[in-house]
Formats: structure tokens, C-alpha cells, sequence
């Protein structure tokens, strides 16, 4: 267990910290009290301990070494070396012990143990570093070299101490000085290593370098007891207790975790570079995912039980999973595998509400639901009744797969408002719409049941199917209701949000246009009654489409005469200019189709800008969508001082539009019905393509 993480983490903080702050504190007190620091020399016991822990250093540096080649780390290297160089030192230090193998004490005994703890302490901090790209890799390179330099100087070293060679084989001072100043190099470079790691392991929360915190630590204190302990005395036994439990935490970790596992592969991979434990994730992802597809198949009757164990296997061979590790991923990828298949079957929920929209019929709306059903729920056949006259029926378009003996269930499912199972197994849901049964949704594996949770699932989309259902009709009803008035994206956004409607009487600012055909009266009585229709159902033709391109409202007909809004009933900032685009594509579209037609009458066409009161004007028994007000008036004014193919606007409109609209100033006209005269402009074009979109909008 992490004695750092979890409930209790200050606690366990404080119990571990003070763990380690004991042997500091009993080096304190022998120093303190020289009485207390007994002697004890016995050759035998220093021999097989520090050969013991020499042993255990060299098996983790083998361990680390593998590792550290396995994934071409070099942080990992480093690590390696530094428990190379402490096993190896250590290992002199106890062949080297006086009255074992050598009649006395030398230099290569006094200084294996300084030597080969600050060599450790500074590959321990030089591992702790961030090495650059290049460095690292110049380093793997030249791994080899380095190690066997390192043997060779561990050879020389036992050579000379054990047959007396100058200078190892002097006897050196009872408190030698050069030792205490390797010792005091090695706590500074251990310290180091120490926070570099700790701060390493407070982004990685792994046992493993939890461990080699705690061990560099405890090496730390063993190379300060080392500086100030006197020889064979209980302060320098400390430091070879120190170094027994640093070396033997890493090692009871490591063997913990392998007992777990059971594989030495990648222990102390997660101790590794940042780009190692990227690669360590990516490869347990990829694991992850191909166990994921191998269950799919295995739900599909792909994979045998047989089969999935193989495929299990060769995974955990590729990736260099250990046994625990591939049981972990195995019901993680179980996991992964249900939220998943959830996810997409939650997705057709979505899907289904998603297609009930204004364009889509009712057979248009429920196959899309079977396709998303069917989709969702893998190897499923799905059907989808429908109550038509009174009868439940099963439409040919509406199914995917075969669902054998389902008709006499789905109606015993209507009768009764519940979902029932049909022999073959499949799950017959019904579902209404505004009360009244409207339909039936069967789903199923032929010959298996319906798992509880596909059943809730199943339940939900039948519900959903009713709701989408009930919507695509209202739509519908609605745009036969406002499709002669408005263009069918504002029928859409008033169903969406139906406070942009305001009806029942709103004050609100609009655009009206007006337009009326000039000399049509002299026309009419030149004309029979078939011409003046098919001129004015041309005209009204193109003059509708203008307005319902740019999103307005036809608000009626009079005669030879038509009323537009615009930002009413649905809200639009850029009103003034669609109104204004609008105009100028009628006015063109009626151009081309005078031109074939002489004698035909032009539209002359007046738009203002102002506040109205908008809403449903009548009665009970009749009433018409209209608009009222001084700025609509205006409009209407405007239009009868147009000439034949003119627009004129008024002075808000003008202003709203602003440098795209190019005008001519009539100045101040004196309008039938208002005693004050009104600014009006004769709108000739608009400039730039966001402004002006011409008459290609109409098909």
C-alpha cells in the first residue's frame, strides 16, 4: 500500500517522514553522548551483512539494467549504475573486512564504502535530471563502455586491497578525513536525488518510486552516519544498517510488486522518462482497445472461449504484460467494453430526437429509428408497427432483420399498455401519442432474451419514438399553418421558440415592404380575365419567393397589391436589409419577365423601418396576422410615390442600411394622410457581397 496516498494522507506523511528522521536522531545522540557509542568488532557479522546487501544492490542494478534496455531509458540507466556501483564497492568493503579473508584492516577496506556511496550518489543525481534528447541517447550508446570501465576499476580495486598493493594497502587513520569528505559529497548528491524525486513521484503516484525516494533518502543518512561514525562503534554500524534498509525497501518493493504481477518485466518502468511512461501508457491503451475489439467479437459468435484466451495471450505477449497486469486490462476492457456498447446505444436515443425535424415524414422519422436502433443494438432485429385505421400494422420499410412470431404479442402489448416478450424472445414495446396507441417498437436477438438493461434502453426508445413521432406531426401542422405566410426556416424558429412569435399583439420594430403593380387598373380593362391572372400569378410568383429567400413574412394580398415583414414574427437584427435585398430581387425578377411580356404593368415597392404593433388582429370568428402603426403607414406612402420599377425607402431604413446602400435623395415628401413630410431615398443598389446576394436565391 502507498503509505502516502489515501485516507490519511497527512497521517501516514507524518509516520513516514518520521520513520526516516529516527536514525538521524539517534546519530545526533551518540554524537552527542560519546559514552553511548559502544564498540563491537566482529569481522564475521560486517562481512555477511554488507556481502548481503552488496548481493541485493547488484540483483536490483540487474533488474533495473533490464529494464533500462527493454525500453531504451536512460534515467533508468542511471539508476542502474548507481545500484551497480554501490553493490560492487560494497562487495569490496566486505572482502576486504579484517580478520575474514585479510589478517588486518587497509585503505581498501576504510575507503570502498565512501568510494562506492558517493559514485552512487552521483549517478542517483545525475538520473534524477531532465536529460536532453541528445545527451540520453549518447549516453544508452556509450552504456556498455562505461559499465566495463567500471568493472575494471572494481577489478583493480580488489587486486590491490587484497594483495596489499600501495596505496590501498597502507593502513589509513582511525578517523580518516578524506573518507568523511567522500561521505559529506555523498548526502549533498543523495539529497538531491532525493527532492528531484520526490517532486517526480508527486506527479507519479507509483510504489516504485516511492521506494527509491525512500531509499536514496536512507543512503543520504548512511553517508552522513558514515562521515561522523567511528569505526566499529555503534554510529558506524548505523551506517551499515542504514544501507541494509535503503537497498532492502527497493528490493522488498520490487519483490512485492512481482509477487502481484509474477514478471520482473517493466518493474521500474514507471520510475522512467517522461517519453517511457508515455509509451508504457500507449501500450496498455493499444492492449486495452484490442482486448475491447476481441470482446465485440466474442459478443458477435466471432471468437470462441477458446479463441478469446489465445488472443488474450498473444496480447499480453506483444505488450509484455505480466499475468496480473493482463487480468487487470482484461476487466477493464469488460468495463470499457459495456460503458461503450451503452454509450451507442444511448446514441440512438439521441439520434432518434435528433431526426424529428420539420422536413422528415412520419415513414422518413421511423425508419431512421430503426436504422438507429439497429445500429445501436449489434446483431438486434428491429421492427416498428404502426396503428392505422384502427389496425396494428407492420409497414415493410419499417424493419431490420427478422423478428418471427411478433404480430400476435405487439397486439397483446397494445391491448395492454406493457411491454410483453414474444416467443421467439424478442421485447414488444408500445408506445402512444397523446394518449392513444399509436405503435408498437420489437427488438431482439431470435431465440435469446432481452437482457434487463436492453430492456429499459428499449423502453426509453419507444418513448422517444412517441415524442419524435407527436413533434414531426405538430411540425408538420404548424407548417401547413404558417407555410403560406412565411418561409419554412421561420415556421421552424417560431416551433423552436415560440416567444419570438409575440402574437396576440407585440410592439415591436419591423421593416414592412409594400408593393403594388403600377397601371394595373388600365391593364385589367385591355385584358382578359386569363391574362390578368397569369400576369399577376407570375408576378406574386417571384415577388413571394424574393421575400421568403430573405427569411419575411407575406402578410396578404390585396388585389394587385402585396404587404411584407421582416423581424416579425420571428426576430431578425439584419432586417432592414433583407427587406431591402428582397425588394431589389423582386424588382429585377419582374424586369426579366416584363421583358417578354410588353404592356405588362410594373411593381413599384416603398419599405420604412419603424416600431409597429404586431400580433393577430380580428375577431373571434376571423382574424389575420397583420401590422400597425405610423412606420407602417409610411411604408404604404412610400410605395405610391414610387415610379414603375423604383424602391424607395425612408429615412430609418436608409440609416439601418447604411454605406452598403446606394440611393438617390427625393428629400422631403409630402405623403397622403400624415401633416408632416417624410425623408425618402430611391434605393438603386447594394454594395458588397454579404449585402447583395441578387436574384440567384430564387430557383
Amino acid at each position: 500500500m502507498d503509505p502516502v496516498v489515501g485516507r490519511g494522507g497527512s497521517a501516514r506523511v507524518i509516520v513516514w517522514v518520521a520513520h526516516l528522521a529516527a536514525p538521524l536522531a539517534g546519530l545526533w545522540i551518540l554524537a552527542a553522548r560519546p559514552q553511548w557509542d559502544h564498540r563491537w568488532q566482529h569481522g564475521p557479522s560486517h562481512f555477511w551483512l554488507v556481502l548481503a546487501v552488496s548481493a541485493v544492490s547488484l540483483w536490483l542494478a540487474i533488474v533495473i539494467n533490464e529494464t533500462a534496455r527493454r525500453r531504451a531509458d536512460a534515467r533508468l540507466l542511471l539508476v542502474a549504475f548507481s545500484f551497480l556501483v554501490a553493490a560492487a564497492f560494497l562487495g569490496l568493503h566486505a572482502v576486504a573486512t579484517p580478520e575474514v579473508l585479510l589478517a588486518g584492516r587497509n585503505a581498501g577496506f576504510t575507503y570502498a564504502s565512501p568510494v562506492g556511496l558517493t559514485l552512487a550518489a552521483v549517478f542517483a543525481a545525475a538520473s534524477a535530471a531532465d536529460l536532453p534528447a541528445r545527451r540520453a541517447a549518447a549516453l544508452l550508446r556509450w552504456s556498455r563502455p562505461l559499465r566495463a570501465a567500471l568493472l575494471l576499476l572494481v577489478a583493480a580495486w580488489a587486486v590491490a586491497s587484497l594483495i596489499g598493493v600501495p596505496p590501498l594497502s597502507r593502513v589509513p587513520a582511525a578517523d580518516s578525513g578524506p573518507a568523511a569528505l567522500l561521505a559529506a559529497a555523498g548526502v549533498v548528491m543523495f539529497g538531491v536525488a532525493t527532492v528531484r524525486y520526490y517532486l517526480l513521484y508527486r506527479r507519479r503516484r507509483t510504489v516504485m518510486l516511492l521506494s527509491v525516494v525512500t531509499a536514496y533518502t536512507l543512503l543520504a543518512e548512511a553517508a552522513a552516519a558514515m562521515a561522523v561514525g567511528r569505526s566499529w562503534h555503534v554510529s558506524w554500524w548505523e551506517w551499515h544498517l542504514l544501507m541494509a534498509a535503503g537497498f532492502g525497501y527497493v528490493a522488498y518493493s520490487a519483490w512485492v510488486q512481482y509477487r502481484n504481477e509474477g514478471a520482473a518485466a517493466g518493474l521500474f518502468a514507471s520510475v522512467g522518462t517522461e517519453d517511457t511512461v508515455r509509451r508504457l501508457r500507449a501500450e496498455y491503451g493499444a492492449a486495452l482497445e484490442a482486448l475491447v475489439d476481441a470482446l465485440h467479437e466474442r459478443e458477435r459468435g466471432g471468437l470462441t472461449e477458446r479463441q478469446m484466451a489465445a488472443t488474450t495471450a498473444r496480447l499480453a505477449e506483444r505488450f509484455e504484460l505480466t499475468e496480473g497486469q493482463t487480468a487487470v486490462l482484461g476487466r477493464a476492457a469488460g468495463a470499457l467494453a459495456a460503458e461503450r456498447d451503452q454509450i451507442r446505444k444511448l446514441g440512438a436515443l439521441v439520434a432518434v430526437g435528433h431526426d424529428s425535424r420539420v422536413i422528415l415524414t412520419d415513414a422518413e422519422l421511423l425508419r431512421g429509428a430503426v436504422a438507429h436502433i439497429a445500429q445501436a443494438f449489434d446483431r438486434y432485429a428491429v421492427r416498428v408497427g404502426l396503428v392505422e385505421e384502427g389496425r396494428l400494422v407492420f409497414p415493410p420499410g419499417l424493419a431490420a432483420g427478422v423478428l418471427p412470431d411478433t404480430e400476435h404479442a405487439a397486439q397483446a402489448a397494445l391491448a395492454v399498455g406493457e411491454a410483453v416478450t414474444s416467443p421467439s424472445g424478442a421485447l414488444i414495446v408500445p408506445f402512444s401519442v397523446k394518449g392513444h396507441p399509436a405503435g408498437v417498437l420489437a427488438a431482439g436477438r431470435p431465440g435469446e432474451p432481452v437482457p434487463d438493461r436492453d430492456a429499459a434502453l428499449l423502453a426509453s426508445l419507444a418513448s422517444q419514438i412517441a415524442i419524435a413521432l407527436e413533434n414531426a406531426r405538430l411540425y408538420h401542422r404548424l407548417d401547413v399553418l404558417f407555410r403560406q405566410y412565411m418561409s419554412p426556416d421561420v415556421a421552424t424558429a417560431l416551433v423552436a421558440d415560440p416567444s419570438q412569435a409575440a402574437l396576440g399583439g407585440a410592439v415591436v420594430e419591423v421593416t414592412s415592404l409594400f408593393a403594388d403593380l403600377r397601371g394595373f387598373t388600365t391593364f385589367s380593362e385591355q385584358s382578359t380575365p386569363g391574362q390578368i391572372v397569369e400576369m399577376l400569378n407570375r408576378y406574386f410568383d417571384v415577388a413571394t419567393r424574393a421575400v421568403l429567400a430573405e427569411n419575411g413574412t407575406v402578410v396578404q394580398f390585396v388585389g394587385d397589391a402585396l404587404m411584407a415583414l421582416f423581424n416579425a414574427p420571428a426576430r431578425q437584427p439584419d432586417h432592414a436589409l433583407r427587406a431591402a435585398r428582397a425588394a431589389l430581387t423582386l424588382q429585377a425578377e419582374v424586369d426579366r419577365i416584363a421583358a417578354g411580356c410588353p404592356g405588362w404593368p410594373r411593381f413599384r415597392v416603398g419599405i420604412n423601418t419603424g416600431e409597429a404593433l404586431v400580433g393577430n388582429i380580428g375577431g373571434e370568428a376571423l382574424r389575420n396576422f397583420n401590422a400597425m402603426g405610423d412606420a407602417v403607414n409610411v411604408a404604404a406612402r412610400l410605395e405610391t410615390s414610387a415610379e414603375p420599377g423604383q424602391v424607395v425607402i425612408g429615412a430609418a431604413t436608409r440609416e439601418l442600411l447604411g454605406a452598403c446602400a446606394q440611393v438617390d435623395p427625393l428629400g422631403e415628401l409630402r405623403v397622403k394622410g400624415r401633416s408632416r413630410p417624410v425623408s425618402a431615398y430611391v434605393l438603386r443598389s447594394l454594395r458588397g457581397e454579404d449585402a447583395w446576394r441578387g436574384s440567384s436565391l430564387i430557383s
